[in-house]
């Protein structure tokens, strides 16, 4: 049995990343091979080390090479504010926005009876466990406007409630350089009942 060809391996590989199809991913792979010292090697190298040394979080489930992660560890952020989120790619985004100076706490999915995810698979203990070890005075949950994102709030607020913290959910509505006419009608009517005073 010949092994297989390594131009047609790194493009499957490629093809399995989100949002990369088989012919982005051969365009992809014939840059890495056109330049492989510039790009490939480079590329090669920081698969591996990120392979080697990144980890998810032990007390926030972000993912980094230290456990506690920097954030966690900054002492720059107000670890009394702790945001809930879905999923690690929910964290960065925030970050990138510096929408949030607190702390976090990656649940790992939302809960999802079809899915068969109920709490047991969910971060949910551990996000109870620190709560209640005291020092967060309000707790964001920063979940998707979607049936389960909604539903694990739901949850996540009956179970904290009882723990003394305060409980807030981010605004949802219009975003920024949204035309009203390109709005579904959810949006719009959550925009208009999260209204604030001009």
């Amino acid at each position: 049995m010949k092994p297989p060809d390594p131009v047609e391996h790194l493009v499957a590989q490629l093809a399995r990343l989100p949002g990369m199809g088989r012919r982005s991913a051969r365009r992809a792979a014939l840059r890495l091979l056109m330049e492989p010292e510039q790009r490939l090697r480079p590329l090669a190298e920081a698969l591996r080390a990120a392979a080697e040394a990144v980890r998810p979080c032990t007390r926030c489930g972000n993912l980094d090479s230290s456990d506690p992660c920097r954030l966690c560890t900054d002492p720059e952020r107000d670890q009394g504010l702790l945001c809930v989120v879905e999923g690690v790619a929910d964290l960065w985004a925030l970050e990138r926005a510096h929408a949030h100076h607190g702390a976090y706490h990656v649940l790992g999915g939302s809960l999802s009876a079809l899915a068969g995810v109920g709490p047991e698979e969910l971060r949910i203990a551990p996000l109870l466990a620190r709560v209640a070890e005291g020092g967060v005075r309000e707790v964001i949950l920063a979940l998707p406007a979607t049936v389960e994102g909604q539903s694990t709030a739901h949850y996540l607020a009956d179970r904290l409630r009882p723990l003394g913290v305060a409980l807030s959910r981010p605004a949802q509505g219009m975003p920024v350089g949204g035309a009203l006419d390109a709005l579904d009608e959810g949006t719009l009517a959550t925009a208009l009942r999260a209204r604030r005073e001009a």
